[in-house]
């Protein structure tokens, strides 16, 4: 072997050392990272298991599936198997966590509804992952109402009743409401709560149970507006005057939910359920029609023809019912159909004030007297939309009830049977 040949064997053997060298310092180092990474991973899950230890976890988790394991779980309320084959499956009151809506909140085209299943997180609202939540006592305290206004022979009746209702409520959570770790979904929990820090009020919105004129009151009592009667309905819902609770820092959140005045407005759910079918369906709609009265048509209606399933106008009842009594829904639950039991958690929340919309005006003007609103400022009574239709009443709803057959009509009242219950409700004619 020459010199020559020594010398490229010398080159090739430097070379093929210097390539594995640089291999084994990348793999190394892979391995390090790699190391740190578990690590990392393995601290968080910890972490997040220390603060949802009610929640059961898979070891294999990592941290991407742990924030959509958090946005998927559930809050619920535990009831005996009693009430549970009484009420069907009903125990699961809790719903997801959904990510911002980038568009302005809408009712014609409105949050938790199509492929979303519940609930809007309000604009601002961002749920901590890994932070350690600040410890909240579950159920809140109810705050009593104001007794001096039991004083004034005018309101005796009122407040007898608010003492009735709250009591009954109370009554039905202590015997079989019991919460697991309502801390994971806090902003979910509160996110349709309104504030109003002026007078220190919290109203948990219920769709179709004067939702509008009641943010109409807010907006006067914030200063927006000098009257209820003013304001369109465009800017009641498009406007984004009024902030949610969900929109507050944790520490925000407990303080009003244990200082203010928590009202829900509640309604007799088939009166809400037709209402909401009504107002939707029955009407001319950009929103609803092309996305759930499409999806509703396609998958319920027989031989439909080119034009229904075009345009998703002209939906049935029936096929309405159909829809919200499927367990494959071909679209998602919307806020104007969806059980108060999860939009207000009243399990979670202990109101201090239950209306309802069936003495709407007389509960509402009670309660602007408890708070201390102007002496001058009243609830509005006037339709908000529609105004020339029939308000939905109880003859109304027995009209739509006959389009079922009486399986269905009981399915449907299983299906708002905790509604039903929690605020004493009588149980519809089947």
């Amino acid at each position: 072997m020459n010199a020559k040949q020594v010398f490229l064997s010398v080159l090739l053997f430097g070379t093929v050392g210097l390539l594995f060298f640089m291999y084994l310092q990348v793999w190394i180092e892979e391995q390090h990272t790699g190391r740190i990474e578990r690590k990392r991973e393995q601290k968080e899950v910890s972490e997040w298991r220390l603060v949802h230890s009610s929640q059961r976890v898979p070891r294999t988790v990592t941290t991407g599936k742990i924030q959509k394991h958090i946005v998927n779980q559930n809050s619920y309320i535990h009831m005996p198997e009693d009430l549970k084959k009484k009420g069907g499956n009903l125990l699961n009151l809790g719903s997801k966590i959904l990510k911002k809506n980038s568009h302005s909140q809408r009712e014609d085209q409105a949050p938790g509804s199509s492929l979303d299943t519940s609930i809007e997180i309000p604009q601002g609202a961002k749920p901590r992952v890994f932070q350690q939540p600040i410890k909240m006592d579950w159920p809140l305290v109810t705050r009593p109402l104001n007794k001096s206004s039991v004083q004034d022979n005018k309101w005796k009746k009122a407040y007898a009743i608010q003492e009735k209702r709250r009591s009954f409520l109370h009554e039905f959570c202590k015997k079989y409401g019991g919460i697991n770790d309502p801390q994971a979904n806090l902003y979910s929990i509160v996110s349709r709560i309104y504030v109003e820090d002026k007078h220190r009020v919290l109203y948990c919105e219920v769709p179709k149970a004067g939702c509008s004129n009641w943010k109409r009151i807010l907006m006067v009592l914030n200063g927006l507006a000098s009257s209820a009667y003013n304001i369109s309905h465009e800017a009641v819902h498009y406007g984004k005057h009024l902030k949610t609770l969900a929109s507050f820092d944790l520490k925000g959140i407990y303080m009003r939910l244990n200082t203010y005045s928590k009202a829900v407005f509640v309604r007799d759910p088939m009166e809400r359920l037709v209402s909401a079918f009504r107002d939707k369906f029955e009407h001319p709609n950009s929103y609803y029609h092309p996305v759930f009265g499409k999806a509703i048509i396609k998958k319920y209606r027989p031989n439909a023809n080119t034009q229904a399933l075009n345009n998703g106008s002209g939906v049935q009842f029936k096929e309405f019912v159909h829809y919200l009594l499927d367990d494959h829904r071909p679209v998602g639950m919307d806020i104007h159909w969806e059980k108060i039991s999860k939009l207000c958690y009243p399990c979670l929340i202990n109101y201090d004030f239950v209306g309802k919309f069936e003495t709407l005006e007389e509960d509402a003007n009670y309660f602007l007297h408890v708070i201390g609103a102007p002496k001058e400022l009243k609830f509005p009574n006037f339709k908000d939309r529609h105004s020339s239709d029939e308000r939905t009443s109880t003859q109304v709803v027995r009209q739509y009830l006959k389009d079922l057959g009486r399986a269905e009509r009981q399915l449907l009242y299983d299906f708002y049977h905790l509604d039903y219950l929690m605020f004493n409700y009588t149980a519809p004619h089947l």
